[in-house]
């Protein structure tokens, strides 16, 4: 048996795939154009500098020694130029491209943390990467590895006592994440907060290792984050079974409340049996769809009166929360779709979630917390700006909306 979990391909170690060279001869001619282009454009800028004979003041002068970039489709071999000038004074090309001393490429950097939560250890993850890049992978070895951890471990800090104040909070999306650790007899509940500021970015401003989403372990999370500066949020996301809400309204009580409906539907549909569930979820479908907050309430009232005899722990459970499940009709029709549910979390979280589950794991609580941040960090990098974000100056200033459409001073007249 192989000492490595890791199945390499047959004669991976020979280049005898057509394709893949073609596309990496390919990729080293285009990172070849472009450098050469960012070096016309250094030239460019120093073209008025002449020597005494007129000539240019700003030359090439050859290359710095080839090196290897490390990338998805395996090693390219790059070539940086240098410049020289004449007039004596010093000017540098350095690569927006590829940098100083980069042998990675940043896709290969965040494919480092997923092969851990697959389940590869570190001393496996040289055979892994291997597989990845192919044989000439460098730099990669388990001291590598603990070494990257040890940075992770460093910027997970910092980013923890980030101020917060330089944004105006509009909306706030909380959950807890459960992830299985091999070493630990309780699972890691890494209570999670992204926020959206006043131009309609997306942010990661909270994710702590919690006990099973306590009231005290979420009034923790939200004393750090007012300690850094954040203000109170205009509307807060997440589901009903949490020890946010309290704490929420402990540190702040001014922000309204919106219990997400993905969960809300989940949790009344696990007291249906099967052969009701799609009925039922249709008309859970029908009030939380509805275009007015007045066709919710009536889509609201039909299903209780539906399933409250036959079901009553059903009926009970969408009672629970039937104010803040209804409090997005106040807020622009163009956010409805964000403000909803939790999804912006649970669409980060869904992979990591599939992934600890199906793997032993190989980390402790504080690596696996650095390792969802990790991953946090390069899913918010790909993030758009929420749809509407025009609309949130209007949330910030208390503008009103009726059915997700602003109230104007004729209609308040006219009421």
């Amino acid at each position: 048996m192989s000492k490595h979990t890791v199945v390499e391909f047959k004669d991976r170690d020979i280049d005898s795939d057509p394709l893949t060279e073609l596309l990496r001869t390919g990729a080293q001619s285009l990172i070849h154009q472009a450098v050469e282009m960012e070096l016309q454009e250094l030239l460019a800028q120093h073209s008025d500098r002449r020597t005494e004979g007129g000539k240019a003041g700003v030359v090439r002068n050859g290359y710095l020694p080839e090196r290897e970039l490390q990338t998805g489709i395996g090693p390219v071999t790059v070539k940086i130029p240098k410049v020289r000038a004449k007039t004596g004074e010093t000017v540098t090309f350095r690569s927006a491209l590829v940098p100083p001393y980069v042998r990675k490429t940043a896709a290969l950097e965040a494919a480092l943390p997923w092969l851990y939560l697959k389940g590869v250890s570190s001393g496996e993850m040289e055979a892994a990467l291997k597989v990845l890049v192919g044989p000439q992978a460098q730099g990669l070895s388990a001291s590598t590895v603990s070494r990257l951890k040890r940075i992770w471990a460093e910027e997970y800090q910092q980013w923890c006592h980030d101020p917060l104040d330089n944004d105006r909070w509009v909306y706030l999306w909380a959950d807890g994440i459960y992830s299985g650790l091999r070493s630990e007899e309780t699972k890691l509940c890494a209570l999670v907060v992204i926020g959206v500021n006043e131009r309609g970015e997306k942010h990661f401003l909270a994710i702590e290792d919690g006990v099973r989403e306590s009231t005290q372990s979420w009034r923790e999370v939200l004393l750090n984050l007012k300690s850094r500066g954040m203000n109170g949020a205009e509307l807060a996301i997440g589901d009903g079974a949490m020890g946010f809400w309290a704490a929420l309204e402990e540190i702040y009580p001014q922000t309204r409340q919106q219990r997400c409906w993905m969960h809300k539907t989940g949790n009344i549909l696990n007291c249906f049996p099967k052969s009701v569930q799609p009925k039922a979820k249709q008309g859970l479908h029908e009030i939380w769809q509805a275009p007015t907050k007045k066709a919710a309430e009536q889509a609201y009232d039909l299903f209780i009166e539906t399933y409250e005899a036959k079901y009553p722990k059903a009926t009970l459970c969408l009672q629970k929360d039937s104010e803040e499940l209804l409090s997005f009709y106040d807020f622009p029709a163009e956010h409805w779709q964000s403000i909803r549910t939790t999804n912006p979390i649970e669409s980060t979280f869904g992979t990591i979630r599939h992934r600890t589950k199906r793997s032993k794991g190989c980390l402790s609580r504080s690596g696996m917390l650095h390792m969802m941040f990790k991953l946090g960090m390069c899913a918010q990098q790909k993030w758009k700006r929420i749809r509407g974000f025009n609309y949130l100056a209007k949330v910030i200033t208390g503008v009103k909306f009726q059915d997700g459409v602003e109230v104007t001073q004729a209609d308040q007249a006219a009421a």
